[in-house]
């Protein structure tokens, strides 16, 4: 298995703002020269991973989802999906896709749920969605409602990918089924230069263009905003007083009717 450690990996430098430990110089590096043109950008990414563990909690317990699909898992980071999910949960059912050797290695060890429920880890490129359906088939029953998530994934992906493969994941769904994304500003151009040869981030959008990756899906109320603005109250000790995270990135949960 080749893990690339010579070379940086959005899953790894992700891992090196959240102050994880599972990075490498050269993640560290290209990390570090992100940081030096928007330093805020490591509070966002903590906020993001906030944003997943309020929105799974939330539709765990206010609206009984019990079956969850994450897309483009990244390295495991306490809280992880299922943690939140089979905490309220215990028999929640959760698959998780990447398609980095290393994040696989670290799930493998790592993404272990409740005897009750299940956690399952399907390696693959998200791009080839038709096959992440099928393999995630086999634990998840499509017949009722799933929750799917793309968090911090679709802006390294170039037009028109991210539309045709959300495209077919929300035919896939069932009505009550849930599509959560979290994707990256115009504003962060200039820091997101600095990815491109290294790890290729895909395309910047604005919000009428990530407002209609939901397709005709029914945002939760407050619509698309800021990850720290989502739903803040599920969360009070979460605060940015001086408004630095505005314009890094937008975040919305949304229901298939």
């Amino acid at each position: 298995m080749d893990l690339r450690t010579d070379q940086p990996h959005p899953a790894r430098v992700y891992d090196f703002y959240l102050g994880g430990k599972d990075h490498f110089a050269p993640d560290r590096e290209l990390g570090r020269r992100v940081l030096e043109i928007c330093p805020q950008l490591a509070s966002g990414a903590q906020t993001n991973r906030r944003f997943l563990a309020r929105s799974v909690g939330l539709l765990t317990r206010e609206y009984g989802i019990r079956q969850f699909l994450d897309l483009g898992t990244g390295l495991p980071t306490s809280p992880n999906l299922h943690e939140v999910a089979q905490k309220i949960a215990p028999e929640a059912q959760i698959v998780y896709v990447d398609n980095d050797p290393i994040v696989l290695t670290h799930a493998r060890a790592l993404l272990a749920g409740t005897p009750e429920g299940v956690t399952r880890y399907v390696d693959g490129d998200v791009v080839d969605i038709d096959r992440i359906l099928e393999e995630a088939a086999r634990t998840l029953d499509f017949g009722r409602p799933v929750a799917v998530s793309a968090l911090a994934l679709l802006h390294f992906l170039p037009d028109p990918r991210p539309a045709e493969m959300l495209a077919k994941v929300r035919d896939r769904l069932v009505p009550g089924s849930f599509l959560s994304i979290s994707h990256a500003l115009p504003g962060l151009r200039e820091a997101a230069a600095a990815y491109q040869g290294a790890t290729g981030l895909g395309t910047l959008r604005d919000r009428d263009e990530i407002s209609a990756l939901f397709g005709d899906f029914e945002l939760l109320e407050p619509g698309l905003t800021e990850p720290h603005h989502w739903r803040p109250e599920l969360e009070p000790a979460e605060e940015d007083p001086e408004g630095e995270l505005d314009g890094l990135g937008a975040c919305g949960v949304a229901r298939k009717r």
